[in-house]
């Protein structure tokens, strides 16, 4: 007799076709099932001992599944609990890892996933439970909006690190909500109770950065004519989200690594250690790893700051949420003061086809364009249409950047093969493209390399000489330390 025939499943869910589905696949696996459609029932059969894993839905007809859990895991702290819900949104997926859910699981879920978590349940230890937020609440605010399979995996991969204090590296392209994330992080982890400081190291000069994160004491340097607190020390206690990490200069980089090696700092011109009280949220949209091959980045500090790796996908990756997203925008719009406005399902399906270069951020400028621009309450495709239309396309009357490199590539040449159609011959087309694609390719290598060629070649994936025999090909000048 295998493991799995001693092990006990108590199933709590009010939809009879879920209790059955469930019943069938457990049973068939070798698991013992008991179901039912109570939180009372379920609730009795813990406290009688019964039971080696509980799978619970959140909305029963007498009692909140996750309102059980605390209960449960007093009484026994070490029977795991999986959590399902149809009410999939992040908040349900926090509450869910803060009352010691070992597992949340929104619907419709995939059977094969839902046996792998229980093997998985039934096979780890127990553990610490988590600490519980100090008033027993979630907010029910939602910071994070979407249902698609992409956002429910960042859902619990964020419910998970409430509970820690992990640093955390968050990529996605800009508009993807990269600091919501941040600040979801803190709002709803062990810091919440102190400050939430961001810093956007592309916003700032290279020469400040280092006193803007340290501080400096007076007479550091010119100007210095008091102590300036930098926000290592105005983050203590909290979170400190590094935003656009990727733009660090290599100087911050490595006392930035000293810091979360050695967990103390020192302000610039300061020799006092100061402890660092913060847990550090790092975000980017740069390729770092790339950077990392470039020289433009240390590979030592990416994996300091890479410890849990989170990445928002881009909105062309979950059209599924555009209904939702596009709701919650106009909602935020009309609170306001703009016009409420609905939108039609052809409205829908146009923002559907759109490319989103902007991401959500783009989106939510377009609802709040729609709402404040048109005076009827229903829009249609023909509204959303001529805004998307003004969107993409450029004053020269080329599409914008949502093109990929491909299509743009494709759209110039068939506008130059049929500039040519009077029969003038193209001669050495591929020669000549070949051209046009490098210019600008090793102007911008050589410009985020400060004009070192060494480094150039290396983030092209070029020898040293090839680099130095095509730029003067190209007749491109090498001006050491441009910008």
């Amino acid at each position: 007799m295998s493991e799995t025939t001693t092990r006990s499943i108590l199933i709590a869910d009010d939809d009879r076709a879920i209790r059955t589905v469930l019943s069938q696949a457990l049973s068939r696996a070798g698991y013992t099932v008991r179901a039912t459609s109570s939180a009372s029932t379920l609730w009795r059969w813990v406290e009688d001992g019964e039971g080696d894993l509980v799978i619970t839905d959140v909305v029963m007809p007498d009692e909140n599944g996750l309102d059980l859990l605390p209960r449960i895991k007093r009484v026994r702290p070490e029977l795991r609990v999986l959590v399902m819900s149809a009410q999939s949104t992040f908040t349900t997926a926090v509450k869910a890892a803060q009352r010691g859910a070992f597992e949340y699981l929104p619907k419709p879920f995939d059977l094969k996933e839902l046996l792998a978590v229980v093997e998985r349940a039934l096979a780890k230890p127990a553990e610490a439970l988590p600490e519980e937020p100090s008033d027993g609440s979630v907010p029910e605010k939602l910071p994070l909006i979407g249902r698609s399979p992409a956002m429910q995996e960042i859902y619990r991969t964020v419910a998970r690190l409430t509970t820690t204090d992990l640093t955390v590296m968050i990529t996605g392209e800009s508009g993807t909500g990269k600091e919501l994330v941040a600040r979801a992080l803190h709002d709803y982890g062990k810091r919440r109770q102190g400050p939430f400081v961001a810093i956007n190291m592309a916003a700032i000069p290279r020469e400040l950065i280092e006193s803007e994160l340290f501080g400096h004491e007076r007479g550091a340097f010119t100007g210095a004519l008091t102590r300036g607190v930098g926000r290592f020390e105005q983050a203590a206690g909290g979170t400190l989200f590094l935003d656009e990490i990727g733009d660090m200069p290599p100087e911050a980089q490595t006392r930035l690594l000293r810091v979360l090696q050695e967990g103390e700092f020192t302000t610039v011109g300061g020799r006092t250690p100061i402890k660092a009280n913060v847990r550090i949220v790092a975000a980017t949209h740069r390729d770092l790893r790339a950077s990392i091959r470039g020289g433009l980045f240390r590979e030592d500090l990416f994996y300091r700051l890479n410890v849990v790796p989170i990445r928002l996908p881009p909105l062309r990756e979950r059209v599924e949420d555009i209904p939702l997203l596009a709701r919650h925008f106009l909602d935020r719009a009309k609170a306001s003061g703009l016009p409420l406005k609905q939108l039609s399902p052809s409205a829908i399906e146009r923002l559907k086809r759109h490319g989103w270069p902007g991401n959500a951020r783009e989106l939510e400028n377009l609802m709040r364009r729609l709402a404040a621009l048109y005076p009827q309450e229903s829009l249609d495709e023909a509204q959303v249409g001529a805004e998307l239309a003004e969107a993409e396309v450029a004053p020269d009357g080329a599409p914008r950047s949502q093109e990929t490199l491909e299509q743009a590539v494709e759209r110039h040449l068939k506008a130059f093969v049929a500039a040519h159609k009077d029969g003038v011959p193209v001669r050495d087309l591929h020669e000549r493209v070949m051209a046009e694609v490098e210019r600008p390719l090793l102007r911008l290598a050589l410009s985020a390399t400060r004009g070192n060629q060494i480094k150039a070649a290396s983030m092209l994936g070029l020898n040293r000489n090839t680099l130095r025999k095509k730029l003067r090909e190209l007749d491109l000048p090498v001006v050491r330390g441009i910008s």
